[in-house]
């Protein structure tokens, strides 16, 4: 362990000024935390932690995550000091159009950033998904005499992080898991941006985690002892039972005479007379701007044997392959999830004659169609499970000592279980799945964005998707969520008409790699389409398709009646009505708008076409949004309040959401015209 030195407080001094120049000339930013932390982050990355800069996805790098995102130019600066690719012109370019220094990190835009962070609590949750599945993959693939998963999950959290109810929920699940690779450091420094932090918090945060079951170690204040960290910090790894929280009374904008301890280093720059005086503190030259001497730069890089860790890795897992191959080639498997030769071989196929079933019930036929082809699939429900049924019946569920199984049970953590589904994610090797009613993914929407924004391939299955779930009534029927979620950019929101529809969104949501998807899906039965009379299902693929064809296809349809899930049945059965009073009517089915519009413009010319300008739109929800495909002459069957408690017919009768009404209303679009 390195000692204290001249050289050590120059590098740290070079962290801290780094950030203060940037937040400077973006004059925006928060350069407070930053100086604060400095030495942590010194002491975790120089010490403690295991990574090459050379190649920032090494699988058995351990992880680092800032759950206090707004610090973000303390983990550029030691980026660009060991070594990745981020230079110092990236530093200079801090906060600035097209940079790879956004104003908090983002993953998949900056080398070496594991997570996209800033929301406070969305890292801490994240974090314990990235040690669930480093305790699953280690407990499915290590050995006694080669351990090939082997890495540890650090996190810097904040007052702000810690206040959030949502590291409530990540420590919670993470103390009751016995996560004990995961290692947070709590920047303990009493300031948000109105001011002392005893405006508004004054727990104990430390006999609060205790009650979570983790390790909890008080450093006080030692915030610039870098030695005293390390050693925290290699106490924890000791401890593999137990998370570990180490508790850091730092000072925010250490060092700068007028602004250190204050509000006033939070979140806006110094100021260039501040920086001056706060830079003669540290003994800095005061003009100099993102200075960094050549001797801090060769300290820091070459103090970071990460190659070697890497090539010894490699090595490790070149013996485990001869060893132990069939193993190793599963291995491998997980972390490529390439969809092996004939995954989709055991899918079921409904008929007509099969009776009425709930899309939520195929989700349990699917799951277990291929969870053996597909091993890399895990997942779970907010406590939900035998209402969404979710579970993988071939394996039990993911606790202490179990962590092999491939079921969660997240317990009532909407919001955990989809941020921590993430850090599954990002960690490599698993492909997971968060199951919860449809109107709880408000509990969950701020995770669910995030994956969004990192374009994670994670699956959200909501069931309950309607009025349709009944009595339950006005809390937990669903109105304005549809349109909210396919508000959210890179988010395939998919609600199948019956059986077969659902089989295939499933499909359409494990074969997509490059975003989040959300299967929305009934409580009630709902009949299955006869397929021999009526388009196939794989056609939801398409996000929307013709689901029957007018009767008379030598002339364009009088009418275009589409839907999506449970309504699609109520358009079948308007059309037949339509053609016995002579109108020619055309039924589409509108599972995915996402998807469809990502279907070439003759696609989608073809099933609506422009100049059918008659168009009804049925959905036991919001209306917003569907004006973009009934048109302006066009009308909307849907609810624009929210529900009631009762049968879920008598509801759909009050609203109106009946083939009667279908009708109804073609037929007054059909006078008005005449």
């Amino acid at each position: 362990m390195m000692k204290p030195t001249d050289l050590v407080e120059k590098s740290i001094n070079t962290i801290r000024c780094l950030a203060i120049d940037a937040v400077q000339k973006a004059n925006s930013g928060h350069p407070g935390t930053p100086m604060a932390l400095a030495p942590a982050a010194y002491a975790l990355w120089m010490n403690v932690m295991r990574y090459n800069p050379q190649n920032p996805q090494w699988f058995n790098r351990d992880r680092f995550v800032l759950s206090n995102g707004h610090a973000s130019m303390l983990q550029y600066a030691m980026l660009h000091l060991t070594g990745y690719k981020l230079s110092l012109d990236d530093i200079k370019n801090f906060r600035q159009w097209d940079s790879i220094t956004p104003g908090h990190p983002e993953h998949g835009l900056t080398p070496g950033i594991e997570t996209t962070t800033g929301p406070l609590g969305q890292g801490i949750m994240t974090a314990v998904g990235m040690a669930i599945a480093e305790a699953h993959l280690a407990a499915c693939f290590n050995q006694e005499d080669n351990k090939i998963v082997d890495h540890y999950t650090y996190v810097f959290c904040s007052d702000g992080d810690l206040m959030e109810g949502a590291s409530h929920e990540a420590g919670s699940l993470a103390g009751h898991l016995g996560l004990g690779k995961l290692i947070c450091l709590y920047d303990n420094n009493h300031i948000t941006i109105e001011g002392d932090t005893d405006l508004a918090y004054s727990d104990n945060v430390a006999k609060r985690f205790e009650a979570y079951h983790w390790q909890v170690e008080d450093l006080g204040e030692r915030s610039n002892d870098v030695e005293a960290i390390a050693a925290a910090y290699q106490r924890a790894k000791e401890k593999t039972d137990q998370p570990s929280l180490i508790i850091l009374r730092t000072h925010i904008g250490y060092g700068s005479p007028n602004k250190q301890d204050t509000a006033a280093a939070h979140g806006s720059a110094l100021g260039e007379e501040e920086v001056k005086l706060t830079k003669k503190f540290y003994g800095w030259p005061e003009e100099e701007k993102f200075l960094v001497p050549d001797e801090v730069k060769q300290h820091m890089q070459k103090t970071v044997a990460g190659e070697k860790l890497e090539n010894d890795w490699n090595n490790a897992f070149e013996a485990y392959k001869k060893k132990y191959p069939d193993l190793a080639a599963q291995f491998e498997a997980y972390l490529k999830q390439d969809l092996p030769k004939g995954w989709d071989k055991n899918l079921p196929n409904y008929k007509p004659e099969d009776g009425p079933k709930a899309t939520r019930a195929i989700s349990s036929a699917f799951i277990n169609a291929v969870a053996q082809e597909i091993p890399w699939l895990i997942g779970g429900s907010g406590d939900l499970e035998p209402s969404t049924e979710t579970k993988i019946k071939s394996s039990g569920y993911i606790e202490v000592g179990k962590y092999e199984n491939r079921n969660m049970h997240w317990g009532i953590r909407e919001h955990g279980m989809c941020a921590a589904s993430s850090g599954i994610n990002l960690h490599g090797g698993l492909r997971p799945f968060a199951a919860t009613f449809f109107v709880f993914s408000d509990y969950a929407r701020p995770a669910i964005r995030l994956a969004c924004i990192m374009q994670l391939p994670v699956i959200y299955v909501m069931t309950h998707d309607s009025i349709g779930l009944g009595e339950d009534g006005t809390t937990h029927q669903p109105i304005e969520q549809l349109a909210s979620l396919r508000a959210m950019p890179h988010l395939h929101v998919i609600r199948p008409a019956d059986a077969n529809e659902a089989v295939y969104a499933w499909k359409a949501a494990i074969e997509r790699k490059d975003g989040p998807t959300m299967l929305v899906l009934t409580r009630q039965k709902l009949p299955i389409f006869d397929r021999t009379k009526l388009s196939p299902a794989e056609e939801v693929l398409k996000g929307a398709y013709i689901l029957s064809h007018e009767k008379d296809n030598s002339i364009p349809p009088d009418v275009i009646l589409m839907a999506t899930g449970s309504e699609v049945q109520l358009i079948i059965e308007a059309q037949t009505e339509l053609w016995l009073e002579g109108i020619n009517a055309r039924v589409v089915s509108m599972p995915s708008w996402e998807i469809f519009r990502k279907q070439p413009e003759w696609y989608q010319r073809e099933v609506m076409p422009p100049s059918v300008k008659r168009r009804v739109a049925v959905e036991a929800a919001s209306s917003q949004g569907w004006r973009e495909w009934v048109g302006d002459e066009g009308k909307v069957i849907a609810i624009d309040r929210f529900g009631a408690s009762a049968p879920y017919q008598e509801i759909y009768e009050h609203f109106g959401i009946t083939t009667a009404n279908i009708v109804s209303t073609v037929k007054k679009m059909i006078k008005a015209k005449s």
